[in-house]
């Protein structure tokens, strides 16, 4: 069993490096990738913890990417964390986040939703607060029930205190994970919000500018779903990829390497995706 596309207190995640390693170590899991939203802060520590727990771990990102329409979402396996040229453009984009964060917050309060930067970083264990930690927030102060109503009223695309932010280009996230030695992978294709002819044909322009592999395998595909990427990407010649997008207690239905309970991602995968970032693939 193996999870690529897990999240930590690094972004957006409840857990720690160290502490997702380690649960995915007692669940079985044999290789883990963390691929924390626009950084790589964690990948050492990260790293470290796969060495001790005998666990192979891929150095990952998730790349935040502007598209019209649904979100998108770029993967890097196997990309060298530390290169300069990477964390040079991923921390514009976290300082990017930090000024989205302020008028986000400014926004709850106008709408009456009382709160302090203090209460939402206080749930950001190494300083770095995303969407999830403000609807954490407005569930312990009583506003809303769950994370979903929280972004399906405030916090959600064109919602009364969403906020743009910086992203890169299709083409930069592309280019950059290339550049760095890594894999570039679209994430969870269907949140694009295209029809699946768009989508076939997007895939085939994203693959003729540098995409290397597709997100198939994803805790909220539906079979026919996964059957459609595995279908699309056989015909363009990408590598597979697939995870939890594991957030811990931000979500507390999805669990490490299963997901919801259906996931499975074949294990070879890891292998493939390897070849691909050496040259062999």
């Amino acid at each position: 069993m193996i999870d690529l596309h897990v999240h930590s207190t690094f972004s957006d995640g409840t857990n720690t490096p160290e502490e997702l390693v380690e649960m995915a170590a007692k669940a079985g899991i044999t290789a883990l990738s963390l691929t924390d939203h626009d950084g790589m802060l964690g990948i050492d520590r990260f790293l470290a913890a796969c060495q001790i727990h005998g666990v192979k771990g891929v150095p990952g990102v998730e790349i935040s990417v502007d598209f019209t329409g649904g979100t998108m979402h770029m993967l890097g396996y196997f990309i060298n964390h530390k290169d300069d040229r990477v964390e040079a453009a991923l921390a514009r984009m976290r300082r990017g986040r930090e000024e989205r964060n302020q008028i986000i917050l400014e926004r709850l309060n106008h709408l009456g939703l009382s709160m302090t930067w203090s209460d939402v970083t206080a749930l950001a264990k190494e300083d770095i607060v995303g969407r999830p930690h403000f609807a954490q927030v407005l569930i312990e102060k009583g506003y809303v029930k769950k994370k979903d109503e929280a972004f399906e009223r405030y916090l959600g695309k064109g919602k009364p205190a969403y906020v743009e932010r910086s992203r890169l280009t299709v083409e930069k996230s592309i280019a950059l994970i290339r550049e760095a030695g890594g894999v570039p992978v679209l994430a969870h294709p269907f949140t694009l919000g295209l029809g699946r002819k768009r989508l076939r044909v997007f895939l085939a322009e994203l693959s003729e500018q540098g995409l290397q592999g597709i997100e198939a395998y994803y805790s909220e595909h539906s079979h026919d779903q996964q059957r459609f990427c595995l279908s699309v990407g056989r015909d363009l010649g990408l590598a597979f990829s697939g995870g939890s997008d594991f957030h811990g207690s931000m979500n507390p239905h999805s669990r490490l390497g299963v997901g919801f309970g259906h996931l499975n991602v074949p294990d070879d995968l890891v292998g493939l995706l390897e070849a691909r970032a050496s040259g062999r693939g």
